[in-house]
């Protein structure tokens, strides 16, 4: 297994974005892997040289952008609406092959009958579905989805990898029944150490049931208490988890904590490497 940092870790969504480019170099002086990198932090009008400015950067620093973390929500009974969100997935994948990412992570989506994230976090990430409509709908909504971008995913060279974040995918089942519509050359699973409902005590089960799938894992870390939730992880477990599995490639961290990222993501890595023996 190899370490890495996401972007993320340093930008939570309020603000303006750290820049990628000092993510870059905070990465290779904590000697790191690699960076995966999330698209809202590129800011709305990133264009083609400056993402070959970060991938010339992350090769100069001996860095890979491995993955690129894209939002989208399949959820929605409109055909139209559920189109213009795989067309916005497509530009996420070309975005990603430019920077020489191998993968995209994507979300299913959710219903949104409790309004905001702040909310759905209070309601322990359980919403009734629409009226009219059941999960079975939804599951086929985002089945359709993905299969629409199976082809484009393949054509760029970058793997669709669906994350258990909430939504259809709050469980590891939700995950799997999803990627069992796909072919595991275009599809895979993102491993979230902290993406598990707080009621489910099986939440290791759960890990291992995704692990063989699992094309990347992201290890939360909450220093100075979680933005909006704060589970204990065992990672000295998950890394028994990943291993039995077979599982080879990146551990990302997702710094979530309210904390100074200046010196609460050097201590969460070095606790992983620990954890992971790294």
């Amino acid at each position: 297994m190899r370490l890495g940092v996401s972007t993320y870790s340093y930008w939570h969504f309020r603000g303006e974005p750290y820049p990628v480019e000092t993510v870059l170099e905070d990465a290779a002086r904590l000697g790191l892997a690699g960076v995966e990198v999330l698209e809202r932090q590129l800011g709305p009008d990133v264009d083609r040289p400056r993402l070959h400015r970060l991938r010339r950067q992350a090769l100069t620093l001996g860095l890979d952008l491995y993955a690129v973390s894209t939002h989208q929500d399949f959820v929605h009974p409109d055909p139209d609406t559920r189109l213009a969100q795989v067309r916005r997935t497509e530009s996420s994948l070309r975005l990603a092959a430019e920077l020489g990412a191998a993968c995209i992570r994507v979300n299913s989506g959710r219903w949104k009958t409790v309004p905001g994230f702040d909310a759905l976090m209070a309601a322990g990430g359980v919403e009734p579905p629409l009226p009219g409509h059941t999960e079975a709908d939804a599951f086929g909504w985002v089945g359709e989805c993905l299969e629409r971008l199976a082809p484009e995913a393949e054509r760029c060279g970058v793997v669709l990898a669906l994350e258990n974040h909430w939504g259809l995918t709050a469980r590891a089942e939700g995950v799997l029944r999803l990627l069992d519509r796909l072919r595991p050359e275009v599809a895979g699973a993102v491993l979230d150490t902290g993406n598990f409902r707080p009621a489910d005590a099986d939440r290791y089960d759960q890990m291992a049931s995704l692990a063989p799938r699992a094309v990347l894992v992201h290890a939360k870390a909450y220093t100075g208490g979680g933005e909006w939730y704060d589970p204990q992880v065992d990672h000295r477990r998950v890394g028994h988890i990943l291993r039995d599995a077979g599982y080879r490639g990146y551990v990302s961290l997702e710094f979530e904590g309210r904390a100074d990222p200046q010196q609460a993501v050097p201590a969460a890595l070095a606790g992983l490497r620990a954890d992971l023996g790294l």
